[in-house]
């Protein structure tokens, strides 16, 4: 971005490349084309470029590398890892989810009781996080929740989740799109079969995700083909894109802990100043309970889009950018208990590693400026 450019902070849509990340893509756009399942050298090289993306990732999320199956997306590995375990488990129909879930798990589980299985919407708090029941369903096959919400940034209790399904034999597959390198994640510790990952939300390109699954889990792929990506995704791996998403993973290792540090103090930098040019406006989701990276506000009495209408120097969102342009309330705010009027209040304001001091303070000055103007 040039500096003519909004000031981004809408991180939690998309993040742009890394330098780094296309450096790294580039040398397999010209002459590192071959093909890696070719058994020659430019296959065999193509082959441990896939090899050591797959452990760099692997690394990332404390999972080992022959669990990464790579995917087009966070799209793609949600629906293989529901559909997929589903076909792979007779007998066992239940599934769980939320009311707080991006489309690409709501609409597969929608689809999947259309076909007969029981499915369970687990209701959401006040606070943005699930609210747990005593125990789970006796049938259920599969429990399918986020981590982190992409709207409010909640942090979800995936953790005390997979107990619950312990208990009844289930299996437990998390969307972790929106929290992979923006907190510490460790597959073993968390508990879950399968984990969902997003690459262009981790500064690699878009088009590029995976699916961490568990050995031993059973999964069937939704494609026929040949045996690619241990026979669950067929196809030609896209090495470009998956020498990328190593980097970014690499790169998120590295300085993890910083960069939560660090927008974590830039986030409350940004609430601190709209608080005071700002009366009553409403801090959505607890810092305690949310991503460092993610701000999420209600402008009293305002409809949030008329807002960021009037701040063009900012490229923010009211909500999931899977639902731009719209302007009837989130279903995830409903879905919390808020009241309509409240919901259309709602800023997405989401940071990210070049997010500056100086750019945190010229959006709460352009922010607080729109709603005086609209409040006027």
């Amino acid at each position: 971005m040039t500096d003519g450019d909004p000031i981004y902070l809408d991180h939690n849509a998309t993040t742009p490349l890394l330098p780094e990340v296309l450096d790294a893509m580039l040398p397999w756009l010209r002459d590192g084309f071959a093909n890696p399942s070719s058994d020659h050298r430019g296959g065999r090289r193509a082959r441990r470029a896939l090899d050591e993306a797959r452990e760099a990732l692997g690394a990332l999320l404390g999972a080992p590398p022959a669990s990464v199956c790579f995917t087009s997306g966070g799209t793609e590995s949600n629906n293989l890892a529901i559909f997929g375990t589903l076909a792979a488990i007779p007998g066992r129909p239940g599934v769980v989810t939320s009311t707080l879930e991006h489309p690409a798990v709501a609409e597969p589980c929608r689809a999947l009781a259309g076909r007969g299985h029981p499915l369970t919407w687990l209701p959401a708090g006040s606070d943005g996080r699930i609210q747990l029941p005593d125990a789970l369903p006796a049938d259920t096959a599969l429990a399918t929740v986020m981590l982190a919400n992409n709207e409010t940034g909640a942090l979800q209790p995936v953790e005390e989740l997979c107990g619950l399904a312990r208990q009844v034999g289930a299996l437990i597959h998390t969307d972790a799109a929106q929290a992979v390198g923006k907190v510490p994640i460790q597959f073993d510790a968390l508990g879950v079969d399968l984990l969902t990952v997003a690459g262009h939300k981790l500064y690699a390109p878009k088009g590029i995700g995976a699916l961490v699954i568990r050995p031993g889990t059973p999964i069937r792929s939704l494609l026929l083909g040949a045996g690619h990506e241990g026979g669950l995704r067929p196809g030609t791996e896209n090495v470009a894109s998956i020498v990328a998403l190593g980097v970014a993973a690499r790169l998120a290792a590295a300085d993890l802990e910083a960069e939560i540090a660090r927008q974590r103090a830039l986030s409350e930098r940004l609430w601190a100043s709209l608080q005071r040019r700002i009366p009553g406006l409403r801090r959505t989701i607890a810092p305690q309970l949310a991503l460092a990276n993610t701000l999420h506000v209600r402008f009293p009495g305002v409809v949030g889009a008329r807002i960021l209408a009037r701040t063009p120097q900012l490229a923010a969102s009211t909500g999931s950018a899977c639902h731009a342009g719209e302007t009837h309330p989130s279903a995830v705010l409903l879905a919390m208990g808020l009241e309509p009027m409240d919901a259309l209040g709602a800023v997405r304001l989401s940071l990210g590693r070049s997010t500056t001091e100086a750019q945190i303070d010229r959006a709460a000055e352009a922010l607080g400026d729109a709603y005086l103007s609209c409040a006027a």
